[in-house]
């Protein structure tokens, strides 16, 4: 069975309701309320999914992080690695995933996105590091503090708003990047918009999962920034 022949059962009829409008409209109340529970269960896995990718990748990112601060010969091949593995395209990554990991596995899609937002967290997280100013470390180093001690206590903070943008960064394309887990049934809100189009291209159904897409991604969006604004209040009085 190949990737694109897989899927789940249709969680809607075939045509628009009557009474929605003419035709088959992109905007159908009747549809969001009669398929309500498979709606909202998509919408949580897609953003447990979201949440778990972002966390497994930032717990691997800021450490490869560290490595590339710490010992700079490292810095390049480290940040050619996760450029390459952003670069497989989704399908391919998919199908090398399926002989360990299951076909229709959710593992699979969670390894694939893991893998993709490396970049944006390495990146992101090394440019905060880089940025510490040298007289700090210099005044950290003076006051007993060594490699360790250093990063923990004063290295890692300073380089907050650079982890955290390449935290909001990750999140939101992960969020999109959900949806081609759709290809093996395992995409959230993707279910809906690929059912969509398989179901007679159901308009309701792929503008609903669309949608719920863009709102979870702008709603964590803000929900990250607001977390920046308490971890880093020395930037809010810097930008003032």
């Amino acid at each position: 069975m190949s990737l694109l022949s897989w899927g789940p059962a249709s969680l809607t009829p075939v045509a628009a309701p009557a009474d929605d409008g003419p035709g088959n409209p992109w905007f159908s109340w009747r549809y969001v309320t009669e398929n309500a529970d498979a709606i909202g269960t998509a919408l949580r896995f897609h953003a447990g999914l979201t949440a778990q990718t972002v966390l497994i990748a930032l717990l691997v990112a800021v450490p490869l992080a560290v490595v590339a601060y710490w010992i700079r010969p490292l810095t390049a091949p480290i940040l050619a690695l996760s450029g390459i593995l952003y670069t497989i395209p989704s399908l391919a990554l998919l199908s090398l995933l399926a002989p360990l990991v299951g076909t229709t596995s959710t593992t699979s899609v969670l390894i694939a996105l893991v893998l993709y937002a490396l970049l944006v967290l390495v990146r992101n997280s090394l440019a905060g590091l880089t940025q510490v100013p040298a007289e700090v470390i210099e005044a950290a180093t003076g006051m007993g503090y060594g490699r360790f001690g250093r990063l923990w206590r004063v290295e890692l903070p300073l380089a907050l708003p650079g982890i955290l943008t390449g935290l909001r960064l990750a999140t939101v394309s992960t969020v999109a990047l959900v949806t081609v887990g759709s290809l093996i049934g395992q995409g959230g809100l993707g279910d809906l918009i690929l059912g969509g189009f398989r179901n007679n291209f159901y308009k309701a159904e792929i503008m609903t999962g669309t949608v719920l897409c863009v709102g979870l991604a702008l709603v964590l969006d803000l929900l990250l920034s607001g977390l920046g604004r308490l971890l880093t209040p020395w930037t809010r009085g810097r930008a003032a």
